[in-house]
């Protein structure tokens, strides 16, 4: 027979929920998972890692029509759809297959099928032909992550208006495109598709794009996208979609209420995520939500004993890399390990546009609205040799300090590779790192890296290179 009984069960084989049965499964657990899909969730399956592999496809297209910008020739440039989204596929693939070896070597149980918490410490599972089985563990964590979301009167029909699900495989590359919303996932399928040759217009209610980050790098990235042809319309809202045969009419309103319509082959509704907190269960336990995620209490714990939530599930930021740390906090906490909270103020975001966008900690105003008298430092990428040997030499990065203290409060990047730099501010940040210990820090030359530390000089008047 089959085992029913563990010490955690995890609901949901996504980036916090494979990470914490691993880590369950390390520290001596007999751990199981829950998966109504795919192993890997929507990051590994359908966000992060997917579109990942299409903005490579993007980037190395870019590359090419400016082949002679380097010194070389490429003629008859073009690509192809199908081959494009398969080899996205194919790596989304690859990965699913390794999560499920990881949890294999680990001796973590899958378990297929739908689970409903029932209190107590027991939930059912429910496979695909509708037949449960009862289980039972000392400690639940929910891990069921987010959907896309719906906005009344503009919801998603999968062929005209998409959500990130559809605009992931496109059956042909549309030729103009309207995108609802300049979060990260917005704007990385408006540099996608832009670049592919689609006629790109981005609206946001708010007034700039990338809301959480710096306001000051948020216009540096808003330019250069502008420059490649994206249309950006702040402060403007989507008031109404009429679809057509084929392509969907907007009506677009400003702040003043002015409308306008605009006709594109394909929507893009990228208004952000909701919470996976239906048809759980928890209305057989005392776990609560709040905003359509689950309220949790330190390390993932909820109001039901023994039951836990991790992920975006438990809230922002929604993000893969929390999600996996909150897993691991969440388990060693269940074990007794004493680990130390999650400071969310040390979680970078990124956006993997063209350019990239990446950050950690307060932004300049937030800084300043939290009443820190702070020192900014500021280093653009015309300034650095290996940026202009790229032929990237359109970007900005930029340090907040605590002019008291001497404190890195905060770093925001806009750039080649920013994405991949910003671990060095974070590292800083958690390690509690002197504005004087990082002006001695040696950077090696040349790199993009040396960006930060002129960045960290500039704050101080000691800028060498600009």
């Amino acid at each position: 027979m089959a085992e029913t009984s563990f010490d955690l069960i995890v609901v949901g084989s996504g980036p916090g929920g494979y990470v914490a049965a691993i880590r369950a499964a390390q520290l001596g657990m007999k751990t199981a998972v829950v998966e109504r899909d795919q192993l890997g969730g929507i990051c590994l399956n359908w966000g992060c890692i997917p579109t990942k592999a299409l903005l490579r496809s993007a980037e190395v297209y870019r590359t090419f029509q400016h082949a002679k910008d380097y010194g070389l020739s490429a003629e008859k440039i073009g690509f192809d759809n199908a081959a494009v989204v398969k080899r996205s596929r194919a790596v989304s693939r690859q990965l699913n297959q390794g999560v499920g070896h990881l949890l294999k070597k680990n001796k973590v149980t899958v378990i297929q099928g739908t689970a409903t918490l029932k209190g107590g410490g027991k939930l059912e599972v429910a496979d695909k032909d509708g037949k449960t089985t009862g289980y039972a563990a000392r400690s639940i964590i929910v891990a069921t992550g987010a959907r896309p979301r719906v906005l009344p009167g503009l919801e998603p029909d999968k062929k005209l208006i998409w959500t990130y699900f559809e605009a992931m495989v496109p059956e042909a590359m549309p030729k103009s495109l309207l995108v609802m919303g300049s979060g990260a996932i917005g704007i990385e399928f408006a540099s996608f598709f832009r670049t592919m040759g689609a006629e790109v217009t981005v609206v946001e209610i708010l007034p700039q794009i990338l809301p959480v980050e710096d306001e000051e790098i948020a216009a540096h990235a808003r330019k250069q996208l502008e420059k490649q042809g994206i249309r950006i319309l702040t402060k403007t809202k989507v008031a109404k979609l009429k679809k057509g045969a084929d392509s969907v009419t907007a009506t677009l309103e400003d702040e003043a209420g002015k409308a306008s319509e605009l006709t594109v082959e394909r929507v893009i509704s990228a208004v952000g995520v909701v919470g996976n907190v239906e048809n759980l269960g928890l209305e057989n336990t005392k776990v609560k939500t709040e905003r359509g995620v689950i309220v949790t209490h330190g390390f993932g714990r909820t109001d039901e004993p023994g039951v836990y939530a991790i992920g975006d599930v438990a809230g922002p930021p929604m993000l893969a890399h929390k999600a996996s740390h909150e897993g691991v906090l969440c388990v060693e906490a269940i074990a007794g390990q004493h680990p130390h909270e999650m400071d969310k103020l040390k979680i970078p975001g990124c956006t993997y546009c063209h350019p990239q966008v990446a950050s950690v900690g307060l932004t300049e105003a937030k800084a300043k609205a939290a009443g820190y008298e702070v020192r900014v430092g500021k280093f653009p990428f015309i300034g650095n040799g290996k940026a202009i040997a790229l032929g990237e030499a359109e970007g900005l990065v930029k340090t907040v300090f605590d002019a008291k203290t001497g404190q890195l409060l905060g770093a925001h990047m806009v750039g080649a590779e920013v994405t991949e730099l910003i671990q060095g501010y974070v590292v800083a940040m958690n390690l509690e790192t002197t504005e004087q210990e990082l002006m001695q820090t040696v950077f090696p030359h040349p790199t993009l890296s040396e960006m930060m530390h002129e960045s960290v000089l500039s704050a101080y008047g000691r800028a060498i290179h600009f």
